[in-house]
């Protein structure tokens, strides 16, 4: 992830990231850019858009990376790699290409933004109202962790080779074994 060296207002950042290519993160005036995706972390984001789209469950959708999620609390826009939305689509008040009210985010870890993404990033989404669930899985073996809110509270859970990643905010079961194969094969033994 590399910054612009120069400090930018909201306005500035949104007529920045429309001008210029790539996905950018806005950090109070530090504008961001996202690395792009190796193979694999693509190819796990296809399937977990693929899995939560045919749940069946008609009143949530996932959206792949590129829609931004303004945390409003702390002047920041992110760009999470799936996010959850269920019922109406509430757009943020400063910026209308971004929304409020994710239901579940989940990242596909990458090396060079594992610790962004378990530690910073997942601050801010603390400070989502309407977030139940962040979920980070790794792209290097079948493994994701959940962390999920109840009331003011977070609880945390791992998930192993075989297991399944509840989202309960969605309302959803995803066997990690179907997460890491697709149609070209398996992604990760």
């Amino acid at each position: 992830m590399g910054a612009v060296a120069e400090s930018l207002t909201y306005e500035q950042y949104l007529a920045f990231s429309e001008s210029t290519e790539g996905l950018w993160e806005y950090h109070d005036g530090v504008v961001v850019a996202m690395v792009a995706p190796s193979s694999e972390h693509a190819r796990i984001i296809g399937q977990l858009i693929r899995l939560i789209g045919r749940s069946g469950r008609q009143s949530c959708v996932a959206v792949p990376s590129g829609l931004k999620v303004r945390v409003e609390a702390t002047n920041r826009t992110l760009l999470p790699d799936v996010t959850v939305i269920c019922g109406e689509l509430s757009r943020s008040s400063t910026d209308p290409q971004a929304i409020v009210n994710p239901v579940v985010v989940i990242e596909v870890l990458s090396p060079s933004t594992e610790a962004y993404d378990q530690g910073p990033k997942f601050h801010q989404y603390r400070r989502v109202p309407s977030l139940r669930e962040y979920v980070v899985v790794a792209q290097d073996r079948r493994f994701a962790s959940i962390s999920r809110r109840t009331g003011d509270l977070w609880a945390f859970e791992d998930v192993e080779a075989d297991g399944t990643l509840t989202l309960e905010g969605a309302g959803l079961q995803l066997p990690l074994h179907e997460i890491y194969h697709d149609g070209l094969g398996v992604i990760v033994a």
